[in-house]
């Protein structure tokens, strides 16, 4: 079951930074199909993740994997209907969760461990932090959400090899190569921009 836990949550998630990163670099046809199929596989393979993170008891990573739904749903929808429709509903739902979840991983992961007392808590800080706003900031299509996915691959592949997960520990590592890729190619589409340029 492990096994199969670890493909379906490592293969998902890399695809959809495969997706994510050649989608920089496509014409806006191909770019839009790219980001649809990308945020509806990260959101498939969400499931997964949170499964294999309770059971190590990694809940602050756990959470935030669970918190970032309505964020990834957000990007679907705003790829889906277009950028420039307005999502408040939706967006006031993402950042709620957002910071709702991550409160409750946080305070969890505390009480379990009476404080903040091992190298898991730590990388899983990293985790929390890049993750989040990584998928806040793609979802509104902010290119500098790539520099926090950077940080959410380097401690999430830290921590599953440290936890004995070898197959996410490298999906963690392509990922990360697909990363750079991704935010290279939206740095050169924004050339003479500054970070928070909206792509597209």
């Amino acid at each position: 079951m492990d096994m199969l836990l670890q493909l379906w949550g490592g293969s998902f998630y890399l695809i959809n930074k495969m997706l994510f990163s050649f989608a920089e670099g496509a014409g806006d046809a191909v770019a839009r199909q790219l980001k649809l199929w990308g945020w509806a596989i990260y959101i498939l393979g969400v499931p997964a993740w949170v499964t294999i993170l309770i059971l190590k008891h990694n809940w602050i990573a756990a959470s935030i994997e669970a918190g970032g739904v309505p964020a990834m749903v957000l990007g679907l929808l705003r790829v889906y209907q277009g950028s420039g429709k307005n999502h408040g509903v939706l967006d006031g739902v993402a950042t709620v969760s957002t910071y709702g979840f991550m409160i409750l991983g946080v305070g969890f992961s505390l009480y379990d461990y009476h404080g903040l007392t091992s190298v898991s808590q730590a990388l899983e800080m990293g985790v929390m932090v890049g993750f989040l706003l990584g998928s806040y900031l793609l979802a509104k299509e902010m290119h500098v959400g790539w520099l926090f996915f950077m940080l959410m691959n380097a401690s999430m592949g830290t921590l599953m090899l440290l936890q004995d997960k070898p197959i996410l520990a490298l999906q963690q590592g392509g990922s990360l190569c697909f990363v750079v890729y991704g935010f290279v190619g939206a740095v050169r589409r924004n050339a003479g921009g500054d970070c928070e340029v909206i792509v597209d």
